[in-house]
């Protein structure tokens, strides 16, 4: 699934937009060639400027700059932790609490490259999770990043016992086959084989709260959920519920 961009809202100084799953967010020493969030707005406006980034797996919200001073007001808030982010995942299991705070350091996994674990040496990584909804066996859960290391909540979730749902790297499971829910009520069809409902990282950046770089006032902004997570989400309500 490799939709493009949704541009959520365009002002002078900066640019909103959803990115889809699977879709790079900036051009990849690897990938030079492959679609990308800053090639497709740079096609529609004169000059973009990368303020941050996400996972090529992880859809959601991103907010690039127009002008160079407001690159430098917008980059300086995530440098400072200024700016509220706000993901929401599809996790494994019954959470305890509604609501917690997750204080684990993450330190780079020198035999895996690109992984993070918590390690006491590490650097300070802090997330705060909202259970949005609880199923059965999953819940949708909504964390906020008061740091931003790499990997952070898919770490930090994995720590407390309630890793993504569907994640290669951190995960159960790379992929959410729906038969697994439905059991003997579910039927591919005549020589029909199976395809996930899920396949990718069950992490989606829903939430962005940023001063304005101009008045200073703070302004939000909000990425619905994409069709592979809405359709999850629907299924383990019909299936999977309490």
């Amino acid at each position: 699934m490799k939709t493009k961009p949704t541009l959520i809202h365009a002002a002078p100084d900066f640019l909103i937009v959803a990115k889809p799953p699977r879709f790079l967010a900036i051009p990849d020493r690897y990938e030079v060639t492959k679609p990308n969030v800053q090639a497709w707005l740079q096609r529609q406006y004169d000059e973009v400027f990368t303020v941050h980034r996400i996972d090529k797996e992880t859809s959601g919200i991103m907010v690039f700059a127009r002008n160079e001073e407001a690159h430098r007001d917008l980059s300086q808030q995530f440098q400072n932790r200024e700016v509220t982010k706000i993901y929401t995942a599809l996790c494994d299991g019954t959470f305890q609490n509604e609501t917690g705070i997750i204080d684990a350091p993450l330190l780079n996994n020198l035999a895996s490259s690109g992984k993070v674990v918590v390690n006491r040496s590490g650097k300070p990584s802090v997330t705060h999770y909202r259970v949005v909804e609880q199923f059965r066996d999953y819940a949708l859960v909504e964390f906020d990043l008061k740091t931003g290391r790499t990997h952070q909540i898919r770490a930090h979730a994995l720590h407390i016992g309630h890793p993504l749902m569907t994640d290669k790297i951190y995960g159960k499971r790379e992929e959410f086959m729906l038969s697994s829910v439905k059991k003997k009520k579910y039927s591919a069809g005549k020589n029909q084989e199976e395809r996930p409902l899920l396949s990718r990282s069950a992490l989606h950046a829903s939430h962005l709260t940023f001063k304005h770089p101009q008045t200073g006032e703070a302004v939000s902004f909000t990425a619905e959920l994409p069709k592979d997570l809405r359709a999850t989400v629907n299924q383990l309500r019909k299936w999977n519920k309490v």
